[in-house]
């Protein structure tokens, strides 16, 4: 069925006149008779009745003047999805807390006029993130994936490094120490609940355990934060490793201290993914908005050897 004939039907129907649709649409009234010609052929129904008054609809065109009316409606959001700028941003931020839902709300807050939306691919490893936005369902995603598993036709651009900090309850060893370096932590448990294997958490954390010598899992049921804020409060031994950016609430009475770690300070690498030649206004946004507000990496920053170089 051909769009430019159910347009030209709907408004002839709105005119009542050929002329004055030909007008509107700026082309002849022959043009407008053809197309409405062609359009009666293919439903195989009359649907404008014309006389020396003008035209009016029939019962057939009254009864298919909604349906044209819908898909033109169709057609219209189609074409905007497509085309930059015309519809909200689509980032893919993990989890709410984390560091990239923190920086992405930074940005809007920045300019609250801008249109875009902010989602969880929350089940999805980076692969399938990375896919996700291939296929368009999102148009961006924060993930952590080595260089070479980066897929055509996806961009990675390493925006927002995140130092690591500890997080311990008051009882903890550790506690009232102003930092500490990663191999200081062997030999104290660090409980990271949530690590599930063939994610790029779970590669990240394997890659740190075996650089320092750290011993950290996720064994028991994963219960929230909430949950683990109260374990730590009430526990002189377990330890959990958070972003410095992450946005953690807990009761004032569990008095959790944050412990920034040196000497190296290990830095989870959020790349942000993204459609190679995407010209969306507010991902061009985002990414200028990431690169001035990065604050300066410091000279012991550690990652794994499988990262994407900073650009």
């Amino acid at each position: 069925m051909d769009v430019e004939a159910l347009r030209t039907f709907v408004v002839v129907a709105g005119t009542g006149q050929f002329q004055a649709a030909a007008d509107e649409l700026g082309i002849s009234q022959q043009a407008v008779s053809k197309r409405i010609a062609a359009l009666e052929r293919h439903v195989a129904v009359t649907l404008v009745v014309r006389s020396s008054r003008g035209s009016r609809l029939s019962l057939d065109g009254q009864v298919f003047l909604p349906h044209a009316k819908k898909v033109l409606t169709a057609v219209e959001q189609a074409e905007r999805a497509v085309n930059p700028g015309s519809r909200p941003l689509r980032v893919d931020v993990l989890n709410r807390r984390i560091s990239p839902a923190q920086a992405v709300y930074r940005f809007y807050r920045s300019r609250p006029e801008t249109d875009l939306d902010a989602v969880t691919l929350d089940k999805e490893n980076a692969a399938q993130a990375a896919q996700a936005v291939l296929e368009g369902v999102v148009d961006a995603s924060f993930r952590a994936l080595p260089a070479d598993r980066v897929p055509t036709g996806i961009t990675a651009e390493r925006l927002l490094d995140e130092p690591l900090e500890l997080l311990v309850g008051p009882g903890h060893p550790l506690a009232d120490a102003p930092r500490i370096s990663p191999v200081d932590l062997a030999g104290h448990r660090i409980w990271i609940p949530g690590i599930r294997p063939g994610t790029e958490w779970a590669a990240f954390y394997q890659a740190l355990s075996e650089a320092f010598g750290l011993s950290i899992d996720a064994l028991g049921p994963n219960f929230g934060d909430e949950a683990l804020m109260d374990a730590l409060a009430d526990s002189a031994s377990l330890a959990t490793l958070v972003g410095r950016g992450d946005r953690y609430l807990w009761p004032r009475t569990h008095d959790l201290r944050r412990i920034p770690l040196h000497d190296p300070t290990p830095f989870y690498p959020h790349l942000l993914l993204f459609r190679t030649g995407d010209r969306h206004p507010v991902l061009t946004a985002l990414r200028d908005h990431l690169r001035t507000t990065a604050p300066r990496t410091p000279h012991d920053a550690w990652t794994p050897d499988w990262t994407v170089t900073v650009h």
